[in-house]
């Protein structure tokens, strides 16, 4: 069973979410609410949610930053309401890597498809921390607590509706080492990048440019424990020209150097 937060202003939207859904279906359980931005930092602090369903304009704090505040250390799955007029600023969410965007009013129908992806996507979480378990590698076990790399082999065996979600990651899966770009391939198919990165989203629950980076840094992970090559020849290797850059996205994604990995690790 997944928990969620509800975090909302207005009574009778939160309400709704609460009491209108049938969470169980999703396998999902309300286990709590909060009326504003602060009030849910304190929220997702005692309960440890697995998704939280956020306003983005609220009293005292905002939705996004209470994201901005919380997101990171407790890892949980987030969704986004907001109306028309607050969409562009609700976009912002997007390097906190937050889920979706519900537009009010609400199609529940909607957010029954959202949460279930969002269920998933969790479960592959699990999966990842259980087979690090397995083979014992604690300090690992620590690193990938937050389960910012990808579970390829999860979306390796999934069925997209969009045909060309298929296409994007078989691209990225063989060209992850040349410097690429969604547009190299809005060329090649002829489909425009924007329709091709909003489908990527919509099956994948990343951008395009953060699924490559993931999956980048996956493999710079594999090289790095195998301990034949040096950093910056890892950071060629699996597509990072610039090798500062490849420090900061590491550390995005690891929470560490990879000089700190490999000594937590050796």
């Amino acid at each position: 069973m997944y928990t969620i937060l509800v975090v909302e202003d207005e009574d009778i939207i939160r309400k709704g979410l609460i009491y209108m859904i049938d969470w169980l279906k999703v396998n999902c359980v309300v286990a709590g609410e909060a009326s504003n931005g602060q009030e849910g930092i304190n929220r997702i602090k005692e309960i440890k949610p697995d998704i939280v369903i956020t306003d983005v304009k609220m009293p005292f704090k905002d939705g996004i930053q209470m994201l901005e505040e919380t997101i990171a250390e407790y890892d949980y799955e987030a969704i986004i309401i907001s109306g028309y007029s607050e969409f562009e600023y609700a976009k912002k969410a997007i390097k906190l890597n937050v889920t979706e965007y519900l537009l009010k009013p609400i199609d529940f129908e909607y957010l029954y498809t959202t949460i279930q992806k969002l269920t998933e996507k969790i479960q592959s979480k699990y999966k990842i921390k259980e087979v690090m378990k397995k083979v014992n590698m604690k300090n690992e076990v620590k690193i990938f607590e937050s389960s910012k790399i990808l579970d390829i082999s999860y979306y390796e065996k999934q069925t997209f509706r969009t045909k060309y979600v298929r296409k994007m990651l078989d691209f990225i899966k063989t060209k992850y080492r040349y410097k690429i770009s969604l547009e190299d391939l809005s060329r090649e198919i002829n489909i425009s990048s924007a329709y091709l990165n909003t489908k990527f989203k919509e099956e994948t629950s990343y951008t395009f440019n953060d699924f490559l980076n993931r999956y980048r840094i996956l493999q710079s992970v594999m090289l790095l424990k195998q301990g034949d090559l040096k950093v910056y020849e890892i950071a060629e290797e699996v597509g990072f020209k610039d090798y500062k850059y490849f420090i900061e996205v590491f550390k995005k994604y690891i929470g560490y150097s990879p000089s700190k990995f490999l000594n937590m690790n050796s």
